[in-house]
């Protein structure tokens, strides 16, 4: 079974909330990180502890949001294995699965209402890879062949 973790800054915890009850709801386990508040913490760290959950393979799949989007994901894309993908609409959800085969859906709580965001879930969630020509640049992204 696909695993699901979920973690957000202050910003963000809210959507989170409501995307992990949507994520449950459609039968996969999920994992939440935090927060759960309005204190203030840094989405460094929660990008930190969501990239260490999925090396460790407790985790298929990685969903970040802070207030943006692009803080959390630029954090979370220093780690090799993680591909994050920040996305405002189900045609860049897609095609982040399509042909980036992103492993993280980053959102931003300020910029993309509950609704869309719920849509980009449920369509990263629900596209495959497509491999063939993009499997070469998925693989240049991880490091390998000279990547």
């Amino acid at each position: 079974m696909t695993v699901i973790a979920f973690a957000s800054d202050h910003a963000g915890w809210r959507l989170k909330e409501e995307l992990v009850a949507l994520a449950r709801e459609r039968g996969y386990e999920t994992l939440d990180l935090g927060v759960n508040s309005d204190d203030s913490v840094d989405y460094p760290d929660m990008a930190e502890a969501l990239a260490k959950l999925m090396a460790a393979g407790r985790a298929q799949i990685g969903v970040l949001i802070c207030g943006t989007g692009i803080g959390i994901s630029i954090a979370a894309n220093r780690h090799r294995h993680i591909r994050a993908a920040l996305c405002h609409d189900v045609t860049t959800a897609r095609y982040a699965r399509l042909h980036n085969d992103a492993n993280v859906l980053a959102l931003g709580a300020r910029t993309t209402g509950p609704e869309v965001a719920k849509d980009c879930l449920l369509t990263f969630l629900d596209t495959p890879f497509e491999g063939g020509r993009h499997a070469r640049r998925v693989t240049k992204l991880s490091g390998a062949e000279g990547g």
